[in-house]
């Protein structure tokens, strides 16, 4: 019986100091990757200014959910007129391009939208599994805050805001 009760107990107890230590896991700070740019340049971490925050999409061009966001995003982009965002995808250069044209994100300078190499990089690191995926990081590459799905852009203008202050 009282093995019974100890079980009971400690399991529960394990499975969540699983959870605190596995979201610790997490990154803390911007990953170092790569991402290969329409126009056949590649562009990484190494080339992020320093005085600006971050924001990293981790995207799916025909992904109902990404379209949402870049609607909402869009229409906002004036609050992030002093954030790089980095649109990351696994999907092929092609789809990137019909994305960028049909969003007009080259419109943006502070906009970079690629396929990341290798493929499934940010997909593994973050483990993640849907799309979009949203994380800011401050000027120093310090994860401030993350979405793994749905990304509110009036909470994220705040947040970019909070960091452009600090």
């Amino acid at each position: 019986m009282k093995r019974n009760v100890s079980f009971v107990i400690l399991t529960p107890l394990i499975f969540l100091a699983s959870l605190c230590f596995s979201s610790k896991t997490v990154a803390q700070t911007l990953p170092d990757f790569k991402m290969k740019l329409t126009d056949g340049s590649t562009f990484s971490t190494a080339n992020v200014s320093h005085k600006k925050p971050v924001i990293v999409i981790y995207f799916a061009p025909d992904c109902e959910h990404c379209r949402a966001l870049m609607n909402e995003l869009l229409p906002q982009m004036h609050a992030f007129k002093n954030t790089e965002i980095l649109m990351v995808t696994f999907e092929s250069l092609d789809d990137v391009a019909w994305f960028e044209n049909h969003y007009h994100t080259k419109n943006y300078p502070n906009v970079k939208v690629g396929v990341e190499v290798p493929v499934f990089f940010l997909k593994n690191y973050y483990k993640l599994e849907h799309t979009p995926f949203t994380a800011l990081f401050n000027k120093k590459g310090k994860l401030m805050v993350s979405y793994k799905e749905y990304t509110p852009v009036n909470e994220l203008i705040k947040w970019v805001k909070l960091v452009e202050k600090g």
